[in-house]
């Protein structure tokens, strides 16, 4: 009964006609498009972390696999030993920053509130002074800075059932996360097997070159992303180190907290650390405009040093992309996917280009070889 429904000559004028209504619809609804693929999708976000957490330990694994653990005879031992070093080595160095880095936030933290009148007196009397009080009235903010506390209490006591419903969400977050890395574990340990279940998979599906070409390809574009996101997490602990030694050093306030969001704003390709020095900038100036005077110095400084010595020391000339192009993607990828389009925009980059240069330009130059060829011949 199939075979003679697809032989009717009005079977294909319907099937287009039932996706042309299917394509209709889904553009004239596209927010509840949206809304059911974001629900549908947010089923794996436990499954989807864990992979992104089990990609990024990897490396550390294989570098134990290589080094500790090299004389272990047993693979599979030798695997699950390198895992577990993996996990403890994470598991000590997040240990580490929180112990070293949440009382010092706490205490900035503090110290900030407890002189906000202060703080504010300074930016108004700044304001005063270059110009711009009249567009911003800060007068207001400063009468009302004295009852801080008391108005966050008022605030917090009206939106009770919203604060409830925050603590719920990020109870189950939490609880997402710790899934996501029990997960992550599982998913290291079984690499091997998942490895090789995906090459049967494209071996089965794919002629032998293109198979070698795909296995190629893939290994290209997992040694760019590997080698962006460990250098990439690496040269931000070395600026967030160097900026707190040197706060520390020059006895600036605030040396975690700012420390922190230099390390983290230095993660944003291009514009992060301008966003980084700002931040920590506006903060010192509220504190010693001096300091903030130093630090916004000593923070073009550091950043020229990353980008013309660290970052080529640490990344080498593996990624090989113009800034223009760069630019671009972190503007497109920005639009389109926020923080974490900006994040991925440089190996997108990278992976694009090596697509164009490697795979797409080869093709056509070949075809056009070829269609030169044929023209002389005839």
């Amino acid at each position: 009964m199939r075979e003679k429904l697809h032989e009717k000559k009005w079977y294909p004028y319907a099937v287009a006609a039932c996706i042309a209504v299917v394509v209709y619809v889904a553009l004239t609804h596209l927010d509840t498009v949206f809304d059911v693929a974001a629900t549908f999708l947010g089923f794996f976000s436990a499954p989807f972390l864990g992979c992104v957490i089990a990609y990024l330990l990897n490396p550390l694994a294989m570098f134990f696999h290589r080094t500790v653990f090299k004389d272990m005879r047993k693979p599979d031992l030798r695997w699950l030993a390198s895992i577990v070093l993996a996990v403890l080595a994470l598991v000590l160095f997040l240990a580490l920053i929180l112990s070293t880095l949440v009382p010092q936030l706490v205490e900035s933290i503090t110290m900030l509130a407890t002189n906000m009148d202060g703080y504010i007196a300074a930016l108004v009397q700044l304001s005063h002074t270059w110009g711009i009080a009249e567009y911003i009235n800060l007068d207001e903010f400063m009468g009302t800075s004295g009852n801080l506390m008391s108005n966050l209490l008022k605030i917090a006591g009206d939106n009770m059932q919203d604060i409830l419903n925050v603590s719920v969400t990020a109870g189950k977050g939490l609880m997402m996360w710790g899934l996501a890395f029990m997960l992550s574990v599982y998913l290291l340990a079984s690499k091997e097997s998942l490895k090789s279940g995906a090459k049967r998979f494209l071996q089965a599906l794919l002629p032998e070159k293109r198979y070698q070409v795909a296995m190629g390809f893939l290994t290209r574009c997992n040694g760019i992303l590997q080698r962006y996101i460990v250098f990439s997490i690496l040269d931000a602990v070395i600026i967030g180190g160097a900026n707190a030694v040197f706060m520390a050093c020059t006895g600036m306030q605030y040396v975690g907290l700012i420390s922190l969001v230099v390390a983290v704003t230095n993660l944003i390709p291009t514009f992060g650390p301008v966003i980084g020095a700002v931040i920590g900038g506006f903060i010192l100036l509220l504190v010693n405009p001096l300091h903030a005077l130093i630090f916004v110095a000593f923070s073009v400084v550091l950043q020229t040093l990353d980008g013309y010595v660290i970052k080529p020391k640490l990344f080498g000339d593996s990624l090989g992309v113009s800034g223009l192009l760069i630019l671009v993607f972190i503007i497109v990828c920005g639009n389109m996917w926020g923080i974490v389009g900006i994040l991925l925009a440089i190996p997108l980059a990278a992976i694009i280009d090596f697509i164009c240069r490697d795979v797409i330009m080869p093709h056509l130059e070949e075809r056009r070889h070829k269609l030169d060829s044929g023209s002389a011949e005839q």
